[in-house]
């Protein structure tokens, strides 16, 4: 190493590392009101709170911050593994998951790096039935547990349900009598279900995990653990990390899901290193923030990082490297809990008692005249659940653009438009709102300047005529009532000069009207497609069906 003079900075201290020198050991007594020299590790240690007496020290002294970065050196990364076992799934992996899945046998306690649109979820789900490590616990945030639920369903047999204050004591119990296979909960319901009593608070003194008190029944429970949006764990020093650290010790299986492991630098592996039990390979804690948080930018030896990391405990696979397995384009649904619930159910009741007198008129031009305002409430419907769910596609879009991906988002109405950019002030439009030229400069910008990276689009305006290649993220927060208009905004990135799988994205509303109209829209799509082969044609109005589901709610 060139310079032997350091300063690691961890938790609330900062520690000074040098070769025997009587005068820097002079200023060091003379510049901090308090230190002390630890003589097992030969470093001289100054409270965090001393941060400018330390750089001021360091300017002056010669020292750098983190420990000296070496010269790179190269490594091989080893191919992940062929999977040679048949997993009993409803539906057949790509060949790119199914290696995954085989990494993550081989290993079992990973993080899935996949970026987002490549089936995280499934490689999870394939890997504890592999395993037969059941019960299973999902850890994720609350928008994404009713997703999880239905993934299971859609993939496997296997029996999911989502934790809830009902079952707060008795859920051990659907396990027992084969009720349920797989449980899901919120990061933010930990404590609820898996803590006896948390360690009480004193100022300025931080607990660990070993001070708490599990439910231990509770616990024990489980032979697997899936924690997803695994980034969310960032710290040792909060609550969730804490918390899923312990429950996840001792499992068979534990698996990360993540698309951005690693947000800003090395250091975020840490808690997630240590929720798998995987720090022990990199020689601990401090033997890793030596090694690989270095440097005047905390990053050191990164090749080497990556390469133990692959070789033990993940991976990580982009659209680019896969692209061969993909489809051009695949459908994906995200199921939001709405935050209008009260309001949009007082609507829904509108509109059922507007349903009964339709149903009672006899006359056919009273019955057109009527079906344009149920045409309008259902609007009404639509609009309280497109704001109600926004807080839970803001989380979803912010994994997308953390992991580098650009983003096409979807709307239909005004304060739609506002709230998500007033979410996202760097979005560009291209809206009913703009002119012609305003238009093809946010065009313009979206596909050229690496920086943007999102853009947000109106259905009506956006939905045809322009190219945003740039992205093969299309996010829907927002439906149209014709299967056509849909498929004309998927392919503003589905068109020549995309060079990955387009992944169309529809945030629905759980238990709202979005779920009637995707579900019908979807039928008269497939039914298109088998008649005439060519269902981007073909226009289906969806309003009679869902009078007809709307009355099958009144009766």
């Amino acid at each position: 190493m060139n310079n032997t003079k350091y300063i690691i900075h961890q938790g609330q201290y900062f520690y000074i590392y040098f070769r025997y020198d009587p005068a820097i050991i002079g200023v060091i007594k003379s510049s901090f009101p308090e230190y002390k020299y630890e003589v097992a590790r030969k470093r001289w240690k100054v409270p965090a709170r001393f941060r400018i007496e330390v750089e001021r020290f360091a300017y002056a002294n010669g020292f750098i911050f983190g420990l000296p970065v070496e010269e790179e050196k190269t490594f091989d990364v080893p191919e992940l593994p062929e999977l040679a076992i048949d997993i009993p799934l409803k539906m057949p992996m790509y060949p790119y998951q199914k290696t995954g899945v085989a990494f993550n046998i081989a290993k079992q306690r990973t993080i899935i790096g996949d970026k987002p649109g490549l089936g995280k979820t499934v490689q999870s789900i394939a890997t504890i039935i592999a395993g037969d490590a059941f019960p299973c616990l999902i850890i994720c945030p609350s928008g994404l547990k009713e997703n999880w639920k239905r993934e299971w369903h859609k993939w496997s047999d296997k029996k999911a349900m989502i934790l809830e204050d009902r079952i707060k004591t008795t859920f051990p119990r659907y396990w027992e009598h084969a009720m349920a296979d797989v449980f899901i909960v919120n990061y933010e319901s930990l404590t609820k279900y898996f803590v006896q009593q948390l360690p009480k608070r004193i100022k300025g003194e931080p607990w660990t995990v070993k001070d708490v008190v599990f439910k231990d029944k509770n616990v024990q429970l489980f032979k697997s653990v899936v924690v997803d949006e695994s980034h969310r764990c960032k710290s040792f020093s909060t609550r969730q990390t804490k918390l899923t650290k312990g429950i996840c010790a001792g499992k068979e299986y534990i698996l990360l899901c993540t698309g951005t492991p690693v947000v800003n630098k090395p250091i975020d592996l840490v808690p997630q290193l240590g929720i798998i039990n995987q720090l022990r390979i990199f020689g601990g804690y401090e033997q890793f923030i030596k090694r690989y948080c270095g440097g005047p930018n905390n990053a050191s030896n990164l090749n080497e990082l990556n390469c133990i990391l692959k070789a033990n405990c993940f991976y990580q696979r982009t659209k680019e490297e896969v692209l061969k397995d993909l489809p051009s384009k695949v459908r994906q649904i995200v199921y939001c809990n709405i935050t209008t619930r009260k309001e949009y159910l007082e609507a829904e009741k509108n509109l059922k008692r507007y349903l009964e007198q339709f149903e009672k008129a006899d006359d056919a031009r009273v019955q057109r005249a009527m079906q344009a305002e149920i045409m309008v409430q259902m609007g009404v419907l639509k609009r309280i659940s497109a704001l109600g769910k926004l807080q839970e596609v803001f989380d979803y879009v912010d994994d997308i653009l953390e992991s580098g991906e650009k983003m096409v988002l979807f709307i239909h109405l005004k304060d739609v438009a506002q709230a998500v950019k007033s979410r996202y002030p760097g979005a560009v439009m291209v809206t009913g709102q703009e002119n012609a030229e305003q238009k093809q400069h946010s065009v313009d910008s979206f596909q050229k300047d690496p920086n943007v990276k999102l853009i947000i689009c109106s259905i009506k305006a956006a939905g045809v005529g322009i190219t945003l290649t740039a992205a093969s993220n299309v996010g829907f927060v927002e439906q149209s009532w014709t299967a056509a208009d849909q498929e004309q905004c998927e392919d503003r990135c589905h068109r020549i000069g995309q060079k990955n799988s387009v992944n169309a994205i529809y945030f629905l509303g759980k238990n709202t009207i979005d779920e009637y109209i995707y579900s019908i829209i979807n039928k008269k799509r497939n039914i298109a497609a088998k008649v005439t082969g060519n269902e981007e044609l073909i226009e289906v109005s969806v309003i009679d069906n869902l009078i007809n589901l709307f009355n099958q709610k009144v009766a």
